[in-house]
């Protein structure tokens, strides 16, 4: 760890046996590279996977709402008009920039206009990082952690947003396998009913259909995390706010790393050893607390979005 920097690696293993399947790409598939050595390697995680199973740690499926711990902090919650939940800045690929905030409405005020008030965006007016950085802290710190891109052209009174204004990821991982060897399996998908269905069939689910599979064997799965706190700093926050993006950050990599990384069906990884400091969730979680007590008139309340529909 520097000034500027917090490292962590985390040593993985699969939990049982020795195969993994790491993600894949349209077109590509597994994402396999040489290091300098010639040693065989994949990425098992991308960044931007990583960047939503982070996220996912302050997210309480069952509930519908941010997990307990985080109970302190505010987010943009999305329902319907009748008050269903569908979605919130936690889940939204583009958080607060969601096109269900924008096209929905705030109080009666259509998204994407109340959002670029509260951003304070205007013509002829440079756009004040700081400013924006306080705004999207106000809604969601999380964001904050993870970026957030507000790629706009125009409003719903058809002004032009003057600025773009964009928030890089502060929070980084991937995961990465070196020593890699395929391993090369298969199996079928059998109909009892129809063996040999007939042209155009197959697509429709009868028949019975032979498949092949591409696994991996590797020396070292190695999950990486970095955290850049001279970016939380750049944004101008109280110093209770920048140590509670900390906290928060520390907060997703202890709850990532104890529930282990259940990462696809046939890519169940657990850690074996760490190299850094490693976080505690619960202390983490304490830290998250307080802080958000010292900074609470920089913190605003749950924000309800209400979608109509297209």
């Amino acid at each position: 760890m520097t000034a500027n920097r917090t490292v962590l690696e985390a040593d993985l293993k699969p939990l049982a046996g020795s195969l993994f399947q790491p993600t894949g790409f349209p077109d590509l598939g597994a994402a396999e590279f040489e290091i300098g050595d010639d040693t065989h390697a994949l990425l098992v995680e991308s960044a931007q996977s990583m960047a939503n199973r982070l996220e996912a740690t302050t997210w309480d499926e069952a509930r519908a709402d941010q997990v307990a711990e985080l109970t302190a902090l505010p987010y943009v919650r999305i329902i319907t008009p009748d008050g269903v939940f569908l979605s919130s800045s936690r889940l939204e690929a583009h958080r607060l920039a969601s096109a269900y905030v924008m096209e929905g409405k705030v109080a009666g005020e259509v998204g994407e206009d109340w959002m670029m008030e509260h951003l304070g965006l205007a013509s002829g007016r440079p756009l004040d990082y700081r400013a924006i950085a306080s705004a999207c802290f106000r809604l969601d710190p999380v964001s904050l952690v993870h970026g957030v891109f507000f790629a706009r052209k125009g409003t719903s009174k058809d002004k032009a947003w003057p600025w773009q204004p964009k928030i890089a990821r502060a929070l980084t991982s991937f995961i990465e396998a070196t020593g890699v060897r395929p391993a090369v399996s298969g199996g079928v998908k059998r109909d009892v009913v129809i063996n040999e269905a007939p042209p155009g069939m197959t697509a429709r689910g009868y028949g019975t259909v032979p498949h092949h599979r591409v696994e991996y064997t590797a020396d070292t799965i190695t999950a990486y995390f970095t955290v850049d706190h001279a970016q939380f700093r750049s944004y101008g926050l109280s110093d209770a706010a920048t140590a509670l993006l900390a906290a928060l950050a520390d907060f997703e990599i202890a709850t990532l790393l104890d529930g282990g990384l259940r990462l696809r069906t046939r890519c169940d990884l657990i850690v074996k050893e760490v190299r850094g400091e490693r976080p505690d969730a619960a202390e983490a979680a304490n830290r998250v607390a307080e802080l958000a007590a010292d900074c609470a008139s920089e913190l605003g309340p749950v924000t309800e979005v209400v979608w109509s529909g297209r």
